[in-house]
């Protein structure tokens, strides 16, 4: 019985714990409470009486993190989506206990690979957690949202984003929580404190440090940029006049002032390319070609057949002054249940009552987008959560992009702090490359970020406008983009294994 009752008392602070972790996230920015309330994570599981026990604490520690950071996609399925209350409701709640898994695996891992407290313990800490924030994703297509690096692009250890990663970051977190907690535990000697506040100092004063070195340079001259928010109305995008009323409004939006580059959100024109009517099309190519400017629109992609329209995609296709070829994007990271239906969910998505289907997915590496002598790299909504991803498109390109450009629609989760989140996953992109981000999108947040993921200028949200300024792009590749996530991973790896290798030679004995 006493054990029980210590196990739900486990569980309900760990699950305050992720609830106040979840606070460390755009829109409060506190870095700080991140380390704080995974240090409290790590302070359960050190006082865990088994590895059960770390496991539920750990499983309670991301329910509260998530129900409290993801409650936002009720608005997509209940108020865009029409689908019954309940259901959405229960749906969330489902997600976030699947999500929950993940800390729960981290606090179980380190907790068997290292039964005592110590330097072991911490290691295995910190390599779990990058592990397990990876594996979440990674596993389905991944759901990387709010992974725990993200708090941290206006902390100490954003530094670290250029060299392992918004999952580098993460482990650096967690480490730094598992020292802070040893500093914290009672009854150790003053003289053993000293240890865990140095490696805690080092942590964070090399992640400070790594900060202050320039990875990339400017490339060329500064260009004049508009990036359109049209702020329509998600239902509207589902009704005849709605559509063409949203194509009339972005083109004149687009036509109203030239620019180097000019960048419209997600899907701003709803429709096939080819059936964008004549009086929207001609007066913007019309534009381009007399301005000189560039022009990168949202739009449905398809491949024509004898037999009509196929292999539907989301898209931005470019419009270069002078020049009747289009440059083309497609989306290749897909949102589950958005842009394919997995498979057996097909009910699921038919009680919502919003046209979603299957798209067809894009390579993985496409060419970038020419603006002058600069080159672009673009990537729709979603996708920007996947910094391999984005990094291995500038690895391989045969131009390699020096501007990245995110084209969003983020009407489906009305104004709440999903915005806020993307903007901060957005700017962490930005620290991985060492290149300015740009994003367009219908309703907010849209907004110029420079090399080192400071907001330069930002729209307020859902409200019409156009967000001009001026940007300078940045070449050069970041050991990130150089390598990736392998680093880290390996990293990790190694450190588990050395771990798991020293936990069993202590149990043979």
């Amino acid at each position: 019985m006493p054990h029980t009752r210590q196990g739900w008392s486990y569980a309900t602070i760990g699950a305050v714990c992720g609830a106040l972790h979840m606070l460390a996230f755009a829109p409060r920015d506190w870095w700080w409470l991140e380390i704080a309330a995974l240090a409290g994570l790590y302070a359960l599981v050190e006082r865990s009486a088994s590895v059960r026990q770390a496991i539920v604490s750990g499983w309670a520690f991301g329910l509260g993190w998530f129900l409290a950071g993801i409650w936002w996609l009720y608005v997509s399925m209940h108020t865009y989506g029409a689908m019954p209350a309940p259901i959405a409701g229960l749906a969330v709640v489902l997600f976030a206990i699947y999500l929950a898994l993940f800390p729960a695996l981290a606090a179980g891992l380190s907790r068997s690979l290292a039964p005592r407290p110590g330097v072991r313990r911490i290691l295995c800490f910190a390599a779990a957690w990058l592990l397990s924030e990876w594996l979440r994703g990674t596993l389905f297509t991944g759901f990387p949202w709010l992974a725990s690096g993200y708090a941290h692009t206006d902390g100490p250890l954003a530094g670290y984003a250029p060299v392992v990663g918004m999952y580098g970051v993460s482990a650096a977190a967690a480490c730094s929580a598992a020292l802070l907690a040893t500093l914290c535990r009672g009854g150790m000697p003053l003289v053993r404190r000293l240890p865990p506040l140095l490696a805690l100092l080092f942590v964070t004063g090399l992640g400070f440090g790594l900060s202050h070195i320039a990875w990339t340079h400017p490339s060329h001259r500064p260009i004049s940029v508009r990036l359109l928010q049209g702020d329509v109305p998600q239902e509207m995008k589902f009704e005849r006049s709605g559509v063409e009323r949203a194509m009339r409004l972005y083109r004149d939006m687009i036509v109203a002032k030239p620019a180097d580059l000019i960048v419209t959100p997600e899907t701003a024109f709803p429709v096939l390319l080819q059936q964008i009517p004549d009086d929207v099309a001609t007066p913007i190519r019309a534009f381009a070609d007399a301005t000189g400017s560039h022009i990168l629109l949202g739009a449905v992609g398809d491949t024509l057949t004898p037999q009509g329209p196929t292999d539907f995609t989301n898209s931005l296709f470019g419009l270069t002054p002078g020049n009747r070829t289009l440059y083309r994007y497609d989306k290749h990271h897909l949102v589950p249940f958005g842009e394919f239906v997995p498979f057996g969910f097909r009910w699921f998505v038919d009680l919502m009552k919003i046209p979603l289907g299957d798209f067809h997915r894009g390579d993985a590496i496409q060419p970038s987008f020419a603006v002058g002598p600069n080159r672009i790299a673009g990537d729709i909504c979603y996708e920007d959560l996947f910094g391999e991803e984005i990094a291995r498109t500038l690895r391989h390109q045969a131009e390699p992009a020096d501007l990245l450009v995110n084209a969003s629609n983020l009407a489906w989760f009305g104004d709440t702090i999903a915005l806020d989140q993307h903007l901060q996953i957005a700017r962490m992109r930005s620290l991985e490359t060492g290149r300015p981000m740009l994003m367009a999108t219908n309703t907010g947040a849209t907004a110029i970020i420079d090399a080192n993921g400071r907001i330069q200028a930002a729209l307020p949200r859902e409200t019409p406008g156009v967000l001009e300024g001026s940007v300078q792009p940045y070449a050069g590749l970041t050991p990130y983009i150089r390598f990736g996530n392998w680093p880290a991973l390996i990293l990790a790896a190694a450190v588990l294994g050395a771990a798991a290798a020293i936990a069993k030679r202590n149990k043979t004995r």
